[in-house]
C-alpha cells in the first residue's frame, strides 16, 4: 500500500484563531456544549481524519497583556473527560489528550488515560508536555516552574515509569476461570518498584493493559531536550514550520535520533501544524483572512505574543514599531525563537507579527485555492518534511468543514489520503505497530540467552 498522509485535527471550539468567536456564526457561547462539540468532531472524522486533538492549559493566565478579558482560550474542557464522552458518538476517529509530566502525578495519569483507551476501544493518545507557565506553576504550590532542563529531565523518568506502569499486566493476565476460582495469573502481574531521581512508584497500576498495549505517545517540543524526548519515546511529534527547508531540517534530524534508542524512522509520524483559509478562487481564500483579521482587538493580539514569547508584555511598546530585543526565558523556548524568526524575516511590525500568528500561533499558513493548498501539503509530504499534518482550523465550523469538504476529496483524487479507515484502533489507522509488554520481552530474551 502507498504511502499515506496522516490527518490530525487540533479544534478548540472557538476556532484555532484569536478572534474567530467574534464572527457573526460564530457561537462562543456554545464552548462548554457537549452537543456542538460532538458536531465538530464528527465532521472531523466524515473527514477522515486520524485523530481530534486539543492543547490544555493549566491555568486562566494565557499572556501578560491578557486585562479586559479578550481572549477566547481561558476556559474549556478537561481533554480526557472530554474524549471519554466523544468516544462513546464516534467509531474511528482517535483522541489525543493533553497531560502535563511537570504536575501531575504519574500513576493518576497512567490510569486514566488507560481507562481512556479501554473506553475508546484503542483510540487513546498522551500528548506530553512539560508545561511552559509560571501561571501553572503558582496553581500548584510552586513560586516559579522548574528550569526548562529540569522539566525534560523529569519528563525522560516520568514516561518511562508510564510505561511501566502500562505493563504492569501482561496481555492475557486476567483469565476469569470459573472453575478454578483463578481471576488472574499473578505471575503475569508486574510491580514497578520504581525509584527514581524524581518518582517513587511501587505498585502496579490497577487498570490491565489497554486495547493498544500503550495509549499513542503524542510530543510536541522541538528544543534540544524535546527532540531527544521525541527520539526516545514519541511516536507523533507535533512541529510548526513556516518553510520546506526547515520542515525539512527537523524532519531528518528527528527521524536520525531514533537509531540510537533501537527504533526506526517509520516509528515516529512528524506533523507540522498548518492553517488553511481555503476558497474557491484565491480573492475567496482572502476575503475569508481578512474578515477575521480585522476583528482582532490589540489587547488581544498582545496577549497572544506574550504567551509565545515567554510572557513578555508588548503593551507598551508602539504597536506599528519592531519587536523589541526580548530577554532569553525558560518558557516556550523553540516557539519563542520560531516567533521572532518570523518578525525579522518578514520585517514585520507587533501589529502586524500578532496579525499573521492570529490564526496559527506559529504554525504554518496557507492561503488559496483548493489546489494551492493541496499543491503545498504535497509538496512537504512527497519531500521529506511531513508524514501527514496537524490541521488547526481557523475558524469553526466554517474552517473545519472548508477542509473536509473542499481540500479532502482533492487529496483523494490525488492518492495521497485514504478513502476509508484502515483499522479500528488509533495505532492501526497510523500505521504504527502495538507495543510488545517490556516485562514479557524481558522474560523471552533472558529464555533465549
Amino acid at each position: 500500500m502507498s504511502r499515506k498522509i496522516r490527518l490530525g485535527a487540533f479544534i478548540p471550539s472557538n476556532g484555532q484563531h484569536v478572534a474567530a468567536w467574534r464572527l457573526p456564526e460564530a457561537s462562543p457561547e456554545r464552548s462548554l456544549d457537549f452537543d456542538y462539540v460532538k458536531e465538530l468532531v464528527q465532521t472531523a472524522e466524515r473527514g477522515l481524519f486520524d485523530a481530534y486533538f486539543l492543547a490544555d492549559g493549566l491555568s486562566v493566565n494565557f499572556g501578560a497583556s491578557e486585562k479586559i478579558g479578550v481572549s477566547s482560550k481561558s476556559a474549556g474542557f478537561e481533554p480526557v473527560t472530554l474524549f471519554a464522552a466523544l468516544s462513546a458518538v464516534t467509531k474511528h476517529i482517535g483522541f489525543i489528550a493533553t497531560a502535563s509530566s511537570t504536575y501531575e502525578e504519574p500513576y493518576l495519569l497512567a490510569r486514566k488515560f488507560a481507562s481512556l483507551d479501554h473506553i475508546s476501544k484503542g483510540r487513546a493518545a498522551w500528548n506530553v508536555v512539560t508545561t511552559a507557565s509560571e501561571s501553572a506553576a503558582y496553581n500548584f504550590g510552586y513560586d516559579e516552574q522548574p528550569l526548562h532542563s529540569e522539566r525534560y529531565e523529569r519528563a525522560q523518568e516520568y514516561v518511562d515509569l508510564i510505561q511501566k506502569l502500562w505493563d504492569s499486566w501482561e496481555d492475557d493476565a486476567f483469565e476469569y476461570n470459573k472453575e478454578t476460582g483463578v481471576y488472574y495469573d499473578v505471575d503475569k502481574l508486574h510491580h514497578p518498584n520504581h525509584k527514581g531521581k524524581y518518582y517513587s512508584v511501587k505498585g502496579a497500576l490497577n487498570v490491565p493493559r489497554s486495547p493498544q498495549g500503550y495509549p499513542v505517545i503524542v510530543q510536541a517540543g522541538s528544543s534540544e531536550p524535546g527532540k531527544e524526548l521525541a527520539g526516545r519515546y514519541a511516536e507523533v511529534i507535533f512541529t510548526a514550520h513556516q518553510e520546506l527547508a526547515s520542515a525539512q531540517e527537523f524532519y531528518r534530524d528527528v527521524k536520525s535520533r531514533l537509531a540510537k534508542y533501537g527504533r526506526s524512522p517509520d516509528e515516529l509520524l512528524i506533523l507540522p501544524g498548518v492553517s488553511a483559509f481555503v476558497g474557491r478562487t484565491e480573492e475567496e481564500a482572502r476575503e475569508k483572512y481578512d474578515r477575521v483579521t480585522k476583528l482582532i482587538r490589540p489587547e488581544a493580539g498582545l496577549s497572544l505574543l506574550s504567551g509565545l514569547t515567554g510572557g513578555w508584555d508588548l503593551s507598551e511598546y508602539d504597536l506599528d514599531g519592531p519587536l523589541p530585543e526580548l530577554p532569553e526565558t525558560e518558557s516556550q523556548i523553540s516557539r519563542r525563537a520560531l516567533i521572532i524568526d518570523i518578525a525579522k524575516n518578514n520585517n514585520y511590525t507587533i501589529r502586524q507579527l500578532y496579525e499573521w500568528v492570529a490564526g496559527v500561533r506559529g504554525h504554518w499558513q496557507l492561503i488559496g485555492t483548493v489546489e494551492q493548498v493541496a499543491d503545498k501539503l504535497q509538496e512537504w509530504f512527497e519531500n521529506g518534511a511531513a508524514d501527514g499534518f496537524n490541521v488547526l482550523p481557523p475558524t469553526t465550523p466554517e474552517g473545519l468543514d472548508d477542509f473536509v469538504d473542499l481540500v479532502v476529496p482533492e487529496l483523494q483524487r490525488r492518492g495521497l489520503f485514504r478513502t476509508e479507515y484502515e483499522g479500528t484502533t488509533l495505532r492501526e489507522n497510523l500505521g504504527l505497530a502495538r507495543p510488545e509488554n517490556q516485562y514479557v520481552l524481558a522474560r523471552n530474551a533472558a529464555k533465549a540467552s
